[in-house]
């Protein structure tokens, strides 16, 4: 179940060390410059103490761990300046460092609310189908194959199938479709969805503690520690940079020994501690990342890591899977022709027997056509080509045109490919039988969807396991002009191999055979609704929808991100750039060195936080509808 969420900033307990350290001083440097001297120094005090304690401890931990950071050079500058005798700057620095500290760590929780608003999606109780009745029961208690009764208006509790009932269900707020689905006996319904104005019973597919919704929280939260090359980039100044400030901070004050004035050198030396380090540097990526990847997961893109949400902000071509990426996914038999002495119900039967066992999206629709539920047996699948199995004694292959020659029946199968019907050829004991021809739609949004990108100055191209005829005739109603037909799941992944040689390319995919291309592409793209396993795991982003639509606004929204974290990034070091020779000469004294390093810390988490604005591309640029639920 979900943490609690933020509260108000003024009652924000992580924020009172730091407003208590604000007022003290406040009230310290009103007293100091009324003469009060003795009741100020005691304010300036109590400000110090108050500051220090939201970072002195830990920066005292991570030392006996033989770690350094930038806690522990404030801790060292403080110190100093307290030697010195400047309790009002020390206090000052504690002060400006606790608040940015607190504001941090309330932006990177700020960041992840939307993981925890999606968990809460998730009804605490259900109700539940028993041999004596209905029973509610707590929701992390759901077991696979038990029956949800799930109320008008009622959450989904987990993954499950309706079994009883019609109704619509509004996936928005997973998904990202504002269209509420139609669902009936046999749809899926994912957890977190809220059923419409009837009853549903919905058997489970998932425990309730290991479903889909849990699954992206999970990724996203497994994506914030796994940093991609900016954040890497970051990581390698800053790391290194906090021993050379200790380096150069004792080198100054050796200098003023030198020098003969150790007073003077000593205190430029906190100075430059203060100047040069790497507070806004090293949270320049990370606030922008878990920002930016916690919004997308609220609209339904799920990135599985930083580094996958920056190469994401890289891309120029983006490679589309035709069957179930572009196509609908709901293929049906169209046409059937075969040889003579053979029926139209046999060859179906056949078909339908061997495809029983494939995963294949065209086997659903020959399985759907065929007359009878013979089985076959010895089935093989042969990824790429085809499937072959013994049915009622006969040896019996199912596959595409590369892999059995149609030979009589050869300029059917021209004709059905020039319409764009896939055709599987069906043999028996040795001698081909026919065709089944199968059409799967465009979807709707696929040629808005090529526009769109194009609209960005974003290639696209077709690869396909299907015929060249087929794959062109389909390709030319999305608006794609570079077609790939006839590729084997080596050849795809060749291609994307070829492709990301001259340019970062996305692979956009559903199935097993796409599984070698997605992982070779700069990014790969899963269908996840109704992506197998294979694809989904090889992928480095999810769609847990299915509108095509999501690709363009999900490209824009990581390089939106991108640009963000090389702003702040060359803000942090312009900042230590800047300050280091003020500082070293005595041009600003310690105060001032604090004050412009917090503010700028503050502008870079400001900023780091922006990215999780999410604003579609407008439409309007290519002549078509705006897409939806692309402002999260």
């Amino acid at each position: 179940m979900p943490d609690e969420l933020r509260a108000a900033w003024w009652r924000d307990l992580a924020l009172l060390p730091s407003a208590l350290s604000g007022v003290f001083l406040l009230v310290g440097y009103v007293l100091e410059w009324s003469g009060v001297q003795v009741p100020a120094l005691v304010f300036q005090w109590l400000a110090l103490l108050a500051g220090a304690y939201t970072f002195v401890p830990g920066a005292l931990r991570r030392l006996m761990r033989r770690r350094l950071g930038v806690g522990l050079l404030m801790t060292i500058a403080a110190v100093g300046a307290v030697l010195l005798g400047h309790v009002g700057e020390a206090a000052t620095l504690a002060f400006l460092f606790s608040l940015a500290e607190a504001l941090e760590d309330r932006a990177m929780d700020r960041a992840k609310e939307g993981l925890r608003a999606l968990l809460s999606l998730i009804p605490d109780t259900v109700r539940v189908s028993r041999l004596a009745g209905e029973a509610t029961i707590p929701a992390v208690e759901v077991r696979e194959l038990d029956i949800l009764v799930v109320g008008a208006g009622e959450r989904v509790a987990t993954d499950g199938v309706v079994v009883e009932g019609r109704s619509s269900v509004d996936t928005s707020a997973i998904t990202g479709e504002s269209i509420p689905v139609e669902v009936g006996p046999g749809d899926a319904v994912a957890a977190g969805s809220v059923n419409g104005s009837a009853t549903l019973r919905i058997e489970a597919t998932a425990d309730g503690r290991d479903n889909s919704l849990t699954q992206i929280v999970t990724l996203v939260e497994q994506a914030h520690a796994r940093k991609g090359e900016r954040a890497r980039l970051a990581d390698r100044i800053a790391r290194p940079l906090v021993p050379v400030v200790l380096i150069a901070a004792a080198l100054v004050a050796l200098f003023g020994f030198v020098v003969g004035d150790p007073e003077t050198w000593i205190e430029r030396a906190l100075v430059v501690l203060v100047a040069a380090s790497p507070c806004a540097l090293a949270i320049a990526v990370p606030v922008t990342v878990i920002s930016a990847i916690g919004s997308a997961s609220k609209f339904g893109v799920v990135i599985k890591s930083g580094e996958a949400f920056e190469r994401l902000g890289t891309i120029r071509a983006v490679a589309f899977d035709k069957t179930g990426t572009l196509t609908r996914n709901e293929p049906a038999v169209v046409e059937v022709r075969t040889v003579d002495g053979r029926s139209r119900d046999d060859v179906l039967r056949w078909a339908g027997a061997v495809e029983a066992a494939s995963t294949h999206p065209l086997a659903s629709a020959i399985i759907a056509a065929a007359p009878s539920s013979t089985l076959a047996v010895d089935v093989v699948e042969d990824a790429g080509h085809g499937i072959r199995g013994t049915v009622d004694g006969r040896a019996i292959r199912v596959g595409n045109v590369r892999w059995l020659d149609a030979v009589t029946l050869r300029s059917e199968a021209d004709r059905m490919a020039s319409q764009g019907i896939t055709v599987v050829v069906v043999e028996a004991d040795g001698a081909i039988a026919g065709l089944i021809g199968i059409r799967d739609e465009l979807r709707p949004e696929s040629a808005e969807t090529v526009r769109m990108l194009h609209a960005q100055g974003i290639d696209t191209i077709m690869l396909t396991g299907d015929n060249s005829a087929t794959a062109h005739a389909l390709a030319r109603d999305a608006g794609i002009t570079d077609v790939r037909a006839e590729q084997l799941p080596a050849d795809k992944a060749a291609a994307i191999d070829t492709l990301t040689r001259t340019r970062p390319t996305a692979m956009v995919g559903d199935g097993i055979n796409d599984a070698p291309a997605l992982a070779t592409a700069t990014v790969g793209i899963a269908m996840g609704v109704k992506g197998s396993a294979a694809a989904i795991e090889s992928a480095d982003v999810a769609f847990t929808g299915h509108d095509l639509r999501l690709i363009p606004g999900a490209l824009a929204h990581a390089r939106r991100g991108r640009r963000i974290m090389t702003a702040n990034i060359v803000l942090a070091l312009a900042i230590i750039v800047g300050l280091f020779p003020l500082a070293l000469f005595g041009v600003l004294g310690l105060a001032g060195v604090v004050l412009v390093h917090e503010i700028a810390e503050v502008i870079v988490i400001l900023n780091g936080v922006r990215a999780a604005r999410r604003t579609a591309p407008s439409a309007s640029t290519v002549g078509v509808r705006p897409v939806p639920h692309m402002v999260a």
